[in-house]
């Protein structure tokens, strides 16, 4: 289902960024109360989230509440693929791990695709959908735009981040995290989602071949999501194809896995380790933390 939305002038505005995980689904449905009443919420699409991420979406639509915009920009794999970010540009959007011509890990690759697949996608939404401005258009003065992000208590540093994001580029939107306010942790998200009513498990919303995961993840993905596997490798292989052009100028060798091994050769550490599991969890490695909002 395509929702639109007609642009409305007035003097504030309450849009919501919506993951389809655990914290953004808690956000939205709260939202259901009218308190704020939002304009509408938006999903950027990747076109490369798990299976269950859209089920999950679709059983969002189906509940009637606030407008869900779904908004993409393409579909990333796709781009990484043949070796382009989402302008057109020949280099690689995601952080891929590196090595030297001796084998030795080196580092990870620029990270732009939160910023080319996500904020951008949802800036862009905003502007030209809901406050219904032309290109490089300024935001009038009198228009105030609160942007909701669903960040839990656990997520601290995220917040800060995306906040010193907002004020050094993006000064017309100020970033609200209600769940933060209500004192919530990513396990009280959980629990009010059990205790509201989702008649499902609420997935985790990231790429299936996003780098940040932990092994017990693609371990998960391997096991539950055969698509979204054979996806992962798929993009892993593209990445030291022959002739790849996915980032002129560079010698080093690029990979999924931070053990710098295709991935579908990879041994998975799939160890009980809970400090592994909430660093995933909180994308607490991840340049804005922007994916799964």
């Amino acid at each position: 289902m395509t929702e639109t939305c007609e642009p409305v002038r007035k003097s504030q505005y309450h849009i919501p960024s919506l993951g389809a995980g655990v914290q953004s689904t808690t956000l939205y449905l709260m939202f259901f109360r009218g308190d704020p009443q939002i304009d509408a919420a938006i999903f950027a699409d990747t076109q490369e989230e798990p299976q269950a991420v859209y089920r999950h979406l679709e059983w969002l639509q189906s509940l009637g509440g606030p407008p869900i915009l779904v908004r993409t920009v393409g579909r990333l794999g796709d781009d990484v693929v043949r070796g382009r970010n989402s302008n057109g540009g020949r280099f690689v959007s995601i952080p891929a791990f590196t090595t030297s011509d001796s084998g030795k890990s080196v580092g990870i690759t620029r990270r732009q695709c939160s910023k080319e697949y996500k904020t951008e996608v949802i800036n862009r939404t905003i502007r030209r959908e809901i406050l219904g401005l032309q290109p490089r258009q300024r935001i009038p003065r009198d228009t105030h735009v609160a942007r909701y992000m669903g960040i839990s208590l656990d997520e601290g540093g995220r917040a800060a981040r995306i906040a010193e994001v907002f004020r050094k580029e993006h000064r017309a939107f100020q970033p609200k995290f209600p769940l933060i306010q209500r004192f919530m942790t990513r396990a009280n998200c959980v629990d009010w989602l059990i205790h509201y009513g989702v008649p499902h498990e609420t997935p985790r919303s990231a790429c299936t071949f996003c780098p940040y995961h932990s092994d017990y993840e693609w371990d998960r993905i391997k096991r539950e999501d055969p698509d979204g596997w054979r996806r992962a490798v798929q993009v892993d292989n593209s990445l030291r194809a022959q002739g790849s052009v996915v980032n002129p100028d560079m010698d080093q060798v690029m990979y999924l896995h931070r053990s710098c091994k295709p991935l579908e050769l990879v041994e998975l550490d799939t160890r009980p380790d809970p400090r592994k599991a909430q660093l995933a969890i909180n994308f607490s490695v991840e340049c804005q933390g922007m994916c799964g909002v």
